[in-house]
Order: C-alpha cells, then structure tokens, then sequence
C-alpha cells in the first residue's frame, strides 16, 4: 500500500482528491440514498454501513418508507466497497450475488420479500466542488470520527420498492445520496438533514453537524448545502470564514450561517411521535445498537440572502430530519414501550 492509501486509510483525503472512493482501513464507510416523489407524497431511505470489525468485514443494512410505515433493518456478514469510485456491497455471498448493491448509476436490495429496491438513475447533478467535499477543510485531517459528502444532489430515480404489502413504482423521482466515514461509526451526538420537494425541482438542502474530535481536538461543527434552483452550490460551515450556528431539539432544528456574502437560515420541524428509531453500527463490537432519530418526512424552510439581497425562499413538506445519540434513542424507545433488539417505525396514519 503506497504513502496515499495509507493516508486516505486514516479517512482523511487531499485536496481535489475523490471523497467518493473507499477509504480502506476505516472502521465505517456508510452510504446513503434517498428518494422523494413529490406528486405521491412518498419518500424512503436505503442505507448500508460497510464496518470493519474484530471478525473481518459486516454490514449495517436498513430500508424505510413513509407513508408506509416501514423499516427494515438487518446485521449482515460481508461488505466490499469501490476503492477506485462510489461503490457498495453488502451481504455478500459471492461476486455475483449480495442483498445490497449501489452506485452512482443504480440501486439494489433484497432484504427479504417485503423489503426490496431496483432503482436506476440519471440526469445527476454531483458534488460541483472538486477542491474540497462536503467536509471541507475537515477532510485533510487524519483519525476524524466522523467525514462527510453529500456526493449527490441531484438527479432522477425509476424503478420498483417493494415496503411491507405495498409495491410503489417510480418514474423520475428524486434521488440524493451521501456518504459518511470515520474510526468508530458516529458521533457522540449529531444532527442532519436533508430536503427536496420544493416547488423548484433541482433545489436540495443538506446539512450534517456534530462533535468532530481527533486526539485532543473536539470541536462542534455543522456543513451547511444549498443547491440554489438555479444550480449553483453554496456550502457554509468553516468555524472561522463562514460558520453556521445550529440549535436543535426532538422536533425542531434551526441554522444560521454567513459568509462570502451569503447568508442562509433554515427552520425545519418534525413530530417526535412520527420519528422512526434506526440502528447504528459499533464496529469494534461487531454489533447494531440503536441510535438515530429519523424522521422521513418533516416541514422545512430556507432562505438565501446574497449581500443582503434575498436570492430564494423555499419550503418543503418533505424533508428528512435527525438528531442522533445512543440515550436519546433508547429513551424514545423505552417510551414506545420496546426494547433495544428492534428497529421502530412510527404508527401508520
């Protein structure tokens, strides 16, 4: 392995290098891909951890669909992630065959008969920036707990999800994905979000903050995006030249953040009785707990202001919303009346 991989196996990548490629030597990498189809109201998330852990690679898997009212999540033996572009696959049984696949060019999953997805994609729109990924300056630094990339911003989704007793069909939905690395699977706390269905098709706000610590250094940060519905990407979250102010609640999250001339706020609110409960993964242990208050669907408003000229207001009833942390998933899974082995969607309206 030369100098670079070894590099990049800290999770940390150079300037203008590919975010997107696998980090080998992590103890996570996740992927991330969500649908919204704003005619049908319907929207659902697919994602897979590809972990490292002390019996070889394994995989956190989930699906979750809203208005359905499902989740599924599963622990699977077996990972491989791309190390020359964007890649995944879990639950491998041979070269051939896994029950989770995806790319930049579609998506596939076979959890069981009633959670399945063959997606295909097009028209996308990436990440423009080729200096720097989501994770700005953030990402030269090695042993991060936590990177971030917001790879894809934009684009179009067609094919079939099987949820639960229902088979949905998408022609042209809209498709974002992400990924997420770092040493041991997430943050001690953390917040995010993601929105489209605005009256502007192309328009995506995304933003992912938390604690980010590497030895001695802890500090809270939030990445802001926009991607205005003219194309143009504006991303905010450099604590020094462009800092981004984040409050968040159960059910409420607001964001302030400026620089080079931009100004941007974001108010977003979601019922915590509509959350669903996902797993997280503990590499090092080799096992899911869970961790992450989701919510599939929430309110949320932007505005854009450019040297105090407002640029766009758009609002969304169909925005993804979380805030994460092992207690305060437990403690809304004590209220629910559950215990930790299962995952939990919120009751079907």
């Amino acid at each position: 392995m030369g100098l670079l991989e070894r590099y990049r196996g800290t999770g940390a990548d150079l300037p203008f290098g590919s975010p997107t490629r696998a980090h080998r030597g992590v103890a996570m990498e996740g992927y991330f891909w969500r649908i919204t189809d704003p005619e049908s109201g319907r929207v659902l998330i697919a994602l897979c951890g590809a972990n490292l852990g002390p019996r070889g690679p394994w995989a956190t898997v989930g699906l979750a669909a809203w208005p359905a009212g499902f989740v599924h999540t599963d622990a699977l033996v077996g990972s491989w992630t791309d190390p020359h572009g964007l890649g995944v696959r879990a639950g491998v049984s041979d070269e051939n065959s896994s029950s989770f696949e995806g790319n930049d060019r579609f998506l596939r999953v076979n959890l069981g008969p009633d959670a399945r997805l063959d997606l295909e994609f097009d028209a996308l729109d990436p990440w423009p920036r080729r200096r720097l990924g989501g994770s700005s300056v953030f990402q030269v630094i090695p042993n991060l707990n936590q990177y971030w990339h917001p790879w894809l911003l934009s684009g179009r989704a067609s094919g079939i999800a099987v949820v639960g007793g229902e088979t949905w069909q998408f022609n042209n939905a809209r498709v974002y994905a992400e990924k997420n690395w770092g040493r041991e699977g997430f943050p001690e706390s953390w917040w995010w979000g993601q929105a489209q269905g605005f009256k502007e098709p192309g328009a995506c706000v995304a933003f992912a903050g938390g604690l980010v610590t590497t030895g001695r250094m802890r500090v809270e940060v939030t990445a802001l995006v926009v991607r205005l519905p003219n194309g143009r990407v504006i991303r905010l979250g450099d604590p020094v030249v462009s800092p981004v102010r984040t409050r968040t609640w159960d059910e409420r999250w607001r964001l302030s953040g400026r620089g080079f001339g931009w100004r941007i706020a974001v108010t977003a609110s979601a019922p915590l009785s509509q959350a669903y409960i996902l797993p997280v993964p503990l590499p090092s242990e080799h096992r899911n707990v869970p961790g992450d208050l989701e919510h599939l669907v929430g309110d949320l408003e932007v505005t854009v202001y450019r040297f105090g000229r407002l640029v766009w207001r758009g609002q969304t009833r169909l925005a993804a919303l979380e805030h994460g942390g092992l207690d305060r998933a437990r403690q809304e899974l004590r209220r629910r009346g559950l215990d930790e082995s299962q995952p939990s969607a919120p009751p079907i309206l």
